[in-house]
């Protein structure tokens, strides 16, 4: 399985980006998907996943301003960031569950068995 992400780059606070993740060898219409983001000096995190079912789940610090959609026919997720600020600076890796995810599991990392390059993304003040 590959995760390739792509998407990442510098913004002013306040700015928007579009991360994608294509996946070959994975199906993302049968599997949880989601992203983590990792700061330097800090714990990976999770940050938006999107089930099965279609129904989406978001970290309490990007609620309201992060979005995460899947194009099935393209094998593509998407991570759509507006409002952001520079703490939302950390490199973003795309995740695929280990089959159908119950929602206490969504936050975890074992929980996920392949995982992207990662993706950096700069949001400067």
């Amino acid at each position: 399985v590959q995760l390739q992400a792509s998407g990442g780059g510098w913004v002013q606070a306040g700015g928007s980006l579009r991360l994608s993740c294509t996946a070959s060898g994975r199906t993302f219409s049968t599997n949880t998907v989601g992203w983590f983001r990792q700061a330097p000096g800090k714990e990976r995190e999770f940050v938006s996943a999107i089930r099965r079912s279609g129904s989406t789940h978001y970290s309490n610090s990007v609620k309201g301003r992060f979005t995460i959609s899947k194009d099935n026919a393209k094998n593509t997720a998407y991570l759509q960031m507006s409002s952001l600020i520079p703490e939302d600076t950390a490199v973003y890796y795309c995740v695929v569950g280990k089959g159908t995810l119950i929602v206490s599991s969504l936050y975890l990392k074992d929980s996920y068995d392949s995982w992207g390059q990662g993706t950096q993304v700069t949001v400067s003040s």
